[in-house]
């Protein structure tokens, strides 16, 4: 079964490395889109993959991937400290790239691969899947259609509890790359991005708070706008977790907590495209409590389908028909950037203003 319809021959591609990133979020995708072919997986070692994909070829190093030239898509989802080394060999080979998030480690390293993907003619998008849960669809819905008004304060958060460190080394070690503000930080930043477009200025707050941790695992960022302040916090300890999203307007407030199910449904090998995926349970509705037509209103609003396939679908009609790219090179610059600025907040106690 293969989503989609297509006319051309599909889009040849190869992933770099069959970790979660891989097995759960790029290659079903992939596999069930018709307008892509999973022909290619890069594992160093083990033979997961073949046993999943056995009509895939399986790789043991990037190079011999790259010089493949039938391939046309490379997905870069290996440690994000790899991003751009990896980014970079692929664009100059003449493919097209998706990278995972975090997109690079600098604001440098994006703007270098922006440009070069500009110059090559290539398609550069980043894997910003979290755009399509339903929780934050719910949400952009919610904000579109001014249900509560102009926009006042926002509040997003990500948190989880794992006090216990990560087995995987990139995460836990520090390096370029590592930490929880390059882990969930994209997610928050990019979601209120393309909510809101990019502040004039970031204040940011980064910690390190579990036992023997040795990377930041807690932050709040403070995003300013003229007439609205959002903040976004994520943390490794936090036990019992607020709503994910607190949305205050001129009118009304809207509360939902992050319910999405795609990603358990995938871990579960679940196959995705079908006609009931990402439909959250009842019992995670958001809650409205906003004035209409002079009418108080409060009620609990039946939340979107969450649906990562979108990313492939915009991503096939950005390669083949030219569409304009979903999540660009740049949105992952601009994320960057304000990761940067964070960063300099932190270490300065100042508030770091954006040039435009």
């Amino acid at each position: 079964m293969k989503n989609n319809k297509s006319t051309t021959l599909p889009i040849q591609t190869a992933i770099l490395s069959f970790g979660m990133s891989g097995r759960v979020f790029h290659a079903p995708f992939i596999q069930y889109h018709q307008g892509f072919d999973l022909v290619g997986i890069v594992e160093r070692s083990k033979d997961e993959a073949a046993a999943i994909y056995p009509n895939t070829t399986i790789y043991r190093n990037i190079d011999d991937v790259l010089e493949n030239q039938n391939i046309k898509l490379i997905v870069v989802n290996t440690p994000t400290n790899t991003h751009f080394e990896f980014a970079q060999k692929a664009l100059l080979a003449g493919k097209h790239v998706v990278v995972e998030k975090a997109f690079t480690t600098t604001v440098e390293e994006a703007q270098q691969l922006t440009q070069l993907a500009k110059e090559k003619g290539l398609v550069l998008t980043v894997y910003q899947n979290r755009r399509w849960d339903s929780d934050f669809s719910t949400v952009k819905q919610i904000v579109d259609d001014q249900k509560i008004g102009s926009i006042i304060s926002a509040e997003f958060h990500f948190d989880r509890y794992k006090e216990s460190l990560s087995p995987k080394l990139h995460k836990e070690t520090p390096n370029a790359g590592a930490g929880l503000l390059l882990d969930l930080g994209p997610h928050l930043i990019d979601q209120a991005v393309y909510l809101f477009g990019m502040p004039n200025a970031v204040m940011g707050d980064i910690r390190t708070v579990r036992p023997h941790s040795l990377v930041d695992d807690e932050f709040t960022l403070i995003l300013y706008y003229p007439t609205l302040r959002v903040t976004l916090k994520s943390s490794l300890m936090v036990k019992e977790p607020l709503p994910s999203y607190i949305i205050h307007g001129s009118k009304g407030s809207f509360i939902k907590s992050r319910a999405d199910i795609q990603e358990a449904a995938l871990i579960n090998q679940a196959i995705p495209y079908t006609e009931d995926w990402g439909q959250e349970p009842a019992t995670a509705m958001g809650y409205l409590h906003t004035t209409i037509n002079d009418q108080t209103i409060q009620e609990y609003i039946t939340s979107l389908k969450g649906n990562y396939g979108a990313f492939y679908d915009g991503l096939y009609d950005t390669i083949v028909n030219n569409a304009p790219c979903l999540v660009s090179g740049n949105d992952g610059l601009n994320v960057m950037k304000i990761i940067e600025a964070a960063k300099e907040s932190h270490l300065t106690g100042k508030i770091i203003p954006l040039t435009p």
